[in-house]
């Protein structure tokens, strides 16, 4: 038998594969920078052995869009643009422009290019006649937070919500400040993913008014932890206190309440979340609130305890039940509360009640972009929306795009 076509079968699943676990990695509370460059890495090994095998790479990539998978998408869209094929190009957009879900890899794909390489295939799909790939392009455009200019203004002036909704949120990652009065009559957009992200470009960059629109979000999915991780930040610190308060008297906002004192970052509220973490069902998300506040690493730190005895989390192996929802906490340590406290009683004279804590620091630009290099995934988007609220007009770092070049742009070889 022949073993290249085994091999170059290999590369292709792999490479779709672990574009699947950096597409998650991303959001992951336990991946830091070093981590994810060192998976890009992987990826980019693989697909570097599909470009090798030439055409033969690209048939194997070609027949695997017949899975409809995004990661499947991501790999033979690197080869087409990279090769800059029209006729492959134009197989990997028919297969993944028309679905949210498989465009992601088209998307992910031209972000994984360099920007000039990128560039030529971005212009074609904002001149296309079709909303879908005019949303890819400005999309990618944002991704590498390059402005696509007026490209980026008839997009929101379309009538496509999904195009009109992209284009909104990459007012807010690009800095747009100069179309903030434009984008703030959008607020009122009869369509939620429309409203929420003219909403939320419009606080980072500055507009206090969309905080309002913003609480409304935090009412019910799917945009609920994304509009307090904004809108708080926005808030002045007694306001976000008394919001706090707010979904602490409703059972089922508590989880949200221990978001938010973590965007708060105020240790006064740390007696609170450690008496929460007496909960199985929240015990995990404040011990990750409590980390935002103090940067402590509660498994490093040997605060951790054990899996609580009887409680289930996620999807179970019983076939009557209809709960298919993921832990969100899977990855988070369980932190044991009694360790905890005491942890905070030796140290909390270190922290000054009223005053911003990001990770240990009190919140400044320096801080902030240290976190950029060093946190985990999360914690690095909470810095990235700390420095784009505190200097708007500034593009919002992007913690999604390949390892290797944010470690570039941060001057970390």
């Amino acid at each position: 038998m022949n073993i290249i076509p085994v091999i170059i079968e290999q590369h292709a699943e792999e490479a779709a594969f672990l574009w699947l676990l950096r597409d998650m990695a991303v959001r992951e509370p336990h991946y830091s920078l070093n981590d994810l460059a060192k998976l890009d890495d992987r990826v980019e090994a693989h697909i570097d052995g599909l470009r090798i095998a030439g055409d033969e790479g690209w048939e194997i990539c070609r027949e695997a869009l017949a899975w409809e998978e995004p990661g499947e998408v991501f790999t033979a869209a690197v080869l087409a643009f990279e090769k800059g094929n029209d006729d492959w190009i134009q197989t990997v957009l028919k297969a993944g422009s028309e679905s949210q879900e498989l465009s992601r890899g088209i998307i992910s794909a031209l972000g994984w290019l360099p920007y000039e390489q990128a560039l030529v295939h971005i212009r074609k799909l904002l001149d296309s006649e079709s909303a879908d790939l005019r949303r890819i392009g400005i999309a990618a455009s944002a991704v590498h937070r390059k402005d696509p200019g007026k490209y980026l203004t008839d997009a929101i002036a379309d009538k496509n919500p999904l195009l009109k909704a992209r284009a909104l949120k990459a007012v807010g990652e690009l800095g747009r400040k100069d179309i903030l009065p434009f984008i703030s009559t959008f607020m009122d957009d009869k369509n939620d993913h429309c409203r929420f992200w003219a909403s939320w470009s419009a606080c980072l960059l500055g507009d206090a008014d969309a905080v309002s629109v913003l609480k409304s979000f935090s009412e019910s999915p799917p945009h609920r932890e994304e509009a307090v991780k904004i809108a708080m930040r926005r808030m002045d610190i007694s306001s976000a206190h008394n919001w706090r308060k707010e979904f602490v008297q409703n059972p089922g906002a508590i989880r949200l309440a221990l978001i938010g004192a973590g965007v708060i970052g105020d240790p006064v509220l740390i007696p609170w979340i450690i008496d929460q973490m007496t909960i199985p069902e929240l015990a995990r998300v404040a011990g990750e609130s409590f980390t935002m506040i103090t940067g402590i690493d509660i498994a490093y730190e040997d605060l951790e305890g054990e899996w609580p005895e009887g409680f289930e989390a996620g999807p179970t192996e019983e076939p009557e039940d209809e709960d298919v929802e993921m832990d969100p906490d899977e990855d988070l340590p369980w932190p044991e509360p009694q360790l905890v406290k005491d942890w905070w009683n030796k140290n909390k004279g270190r922290f000054k009640n009223g005053v911003r804590y990001l990770l240990g620091k009190s919140i400044s630009p320096e801080h902030l972009r240290q976190v950029l290099g060093t946190g985990l995934q999360r914690q690095r988007a909470a810095a990235a929306l700390e420095l784009a609220i505190m200097q708007p007009g500034q593009p919002l770092f992007e913690i999604r795009t390949p390892g290797f070049r944010q470690k570039k742009i941060l001057g970390m070889g």
